[in-house]
């Protein structure tokens, strides 16, 4: 009972964003609990959103360690080893979608995991499974897109990443997802609308901001393609003042420059790049 208490106490904290709080209150039920997965998988979730992927690491492979059978507890370490691509993921999650068939997360983030390996099919069945359990969850919805973009389904896709940015609009970067593939499609009007808006809520993500930039000189938004180009420039980073500089050029010279530098040299490594990151 201690224990169950101590992690309701820590989870209000991470359901707050209090990420840094969890993590030391975690760190001290540790040297209580040494052998506990519950303990060090959540204290994995903590250091991963605090941006320590390498301890976060050593945490989840604790906790496989110890051979749990709670499935929830399987598919959160199994996630956050796939995000380092560790081969223990494809077990965990596949375990933990096995153990519990009727949770749509174990099936969600187990066919996450194989859609990015590839393995489409197999994916698609345990997505579509998945939005069966809960059609409506945005994570799922997107990862079923994602799923279909990635096997070429373009179009496919445009209902689930749609569905999925209305579920949870304030989120951003699955707008900006669905703009690149609208992009890819030549659906420009729609790509535009989505490549904006998604960009406004991500203002640090200086990439989206001037891939909105390119779309809309490329269909001859001028006004919209500078406001965008301004955004970017306010939240970059040095790294970014290249990139930053070239598009700012193409904008400079014109509709038919800033189109093919988004259709050739951007958009395909922007788009997959996107698709590839594990929730």
């Amino acid at each position: 009972m201690e224990l169950e208490a101590l992690l309701q106490k820590t989870l209000q904290r991470g359901e707050e964003g209090d990420w840094e709080g969890m993590a030391g209150e975690l760190e001290e039920a540790l040297a209580l609990f040494p052998e506990s997965p519950e303990v060090l998988c959540w204290l994995g979730v903590a250091e991963r959103e605090l941006g320590v992927p390498g301890s976060a690491y050593d945490r989840f492979k604790a906790v496989l360690a110890l051979e749990p059978q709670d499935p929830f507890l399987l598919a959160t370490a199994g996630n956050g080893l796939a995000q380092l691509d560790d081969p223990d993921a494809e077990p965990a999650l596949r375990t933990a979608a096995l153990l519990a068939p009727g949770l749509s997360m174990t099936r969600w983030l187990y066919g996450a995991y194989l859609s990015r390996e590839g393995l489409f099919q197999e994916a698609l069945t345990e997505l579509r499974a998945a939005v069966d359990l809960d059609p409506e969850d945005a994570a799922i919805a997107y990862e079923l897109g994602v799923a279909l973009a990635l096997k070429g389904e373009l179009e496919a896709a445009l209902d689930p990443l749609g569905r999925a940015a209305a579920l949870d609009p304030g989120e951003g970067w699955t707008q900006v997802v669905l703009g690149l593939v609208e992009v890819e499609l030549d659906r420009m009007e729609e790509a535009i609308r989505d490549l904006s808006e998604g960009a406004r809520l991500r203002p640090e993500d200086v990439e989206a901001q001037l891939l909105a930039a390119l779309a809309a000189e490329a269909a001859g938004w001028e006004d919209l393609a500078w406001e965008m180009l301004e955004r970017g420039r306010q939240g970059a980073e040095p790294e970014d003042l290249h990139l930053l500089q070239i598009v700012e050029g193409r904008l400079e010279a014109g509709v038919e420059l800033s189109a093919a530098l988004l259709l050739e040299e951007v958009l395909p490594g922007a788009l997959r790049e996107r698709l590839m990151t594990r929730p």
